[in-house]
């Protein structure tokens, strides 16, 4: 099969972290389209493997539950696919968190989750990328997943703001490094897409202002050019596209996917 603009995937082992949750299921399911050969990760096994046992009929696929944030667990991992598939053409960090870490959180563990979303966020995609070098071969594609507020900001979510716009930083400087090796390295940013975790932090907004979560999703969407929610697989075909050798010009780029909420 081959995708919207022309250009095979068919048979790139495709690997893609955070496999379970909202974005990362429908980009599985969108890969799959493409018949590539997936490799799916995620800390939750049990949503992580019946995604897989749905995709199978579709296209190869491989399922490792793993823990991004512990070394041995990553070099586990990077031994069994250097074993089963020899390579990873294809490196979509979607891993990551998001909750509000307020300022003036006097809770005993405020910096502990401060530090534990740019861990999960930043540092876990920077472990994987790094124990993967060996599998990635000339000619391959890094998709970091950032933010709008990557490119932005708003009150209450310093740690998550800081995270994706460390996400940015690091696809800039990582795709300057990779470059002499062939790979190509670059950022998705994603507005309001309906996901259990932007519909948390919608919650944690409105908790904070005393206000409805209807009246702040009226606001939020009217900052959008085109004022609707976006749903995951509304943004797949952008990861298809840095994907594919049509990206071949692109690199150290942060797209944004808002419906128009930031114009940059």
């Amino acid at each position: 099969m081959r995708n919207g603009w022309g250009q095979a995937l068919t048979g790139k082992v495709v690997l893609i972290t955070g496999a379970a949750g909202g974005i990362g299921r429908a980009l599985a399911a969108a890969f799959a389209r493409e018949s590539v050969r997936l490799v799916l990760l995620d800390r939750s096994a049990e949503p992580l493997h019946a995604l897989a046992a749905q995709l199978q009929p579709i296209t190869q696929v491989a399922a490792h539950a793993c823990d991004l944030n512990d070394d041995a667990a990553v070099a586990q991992l990077v031994e069994t696919l250097r074993a089963s598939h020899g390579r990873v053409d294809v490196l979509l960090n979607n891993a990551g968190a998001e909750y509000p870490t307020p300022l003036a959180d006097d809770a005993p563990d405020a910096m502990a989750r401060w530090s534990r979303l740019l861990d999960n966020n930043v540092t876990s995609m920077v472990r994987l990328t790094r124990a993967l070098l060996p599998l990635l071969p000339a000619g391959g594609s890094i998709i970091n997943q950032s933010s709008i507020w990557g490119r932005s900001a708003v009150a209450d979510f310093s740690a998550y703001v800081a995270s994706k716009h460390a996400v940015i930083g690091l696809t800039r400087a990582l795709a300057w490094e990779l470059a002499p090796r062939g790979l190509r390295v670059n950022a998705v940013c994603p507005g309001w897409i309906r996901t259990d975790a932007a519909l948390a932090s919608l919650q944690a907004m409105a908790a904070k202002e005393g206000r409805s979560a209807q009246a702040i999703e009226r606001e939020l969407l009217a900052r959008q050019a085109i004022p609707r929610w976006l749903e995951p697989a509304d943004i797949a075909g952008v990861y298809l596209f840095l994907a594919s050798e049509d990206a071949r010009c692109l690199t150290g780029q942060s797209l944004v996917a808002s419906h128009g909420e930031v114009m940059a």
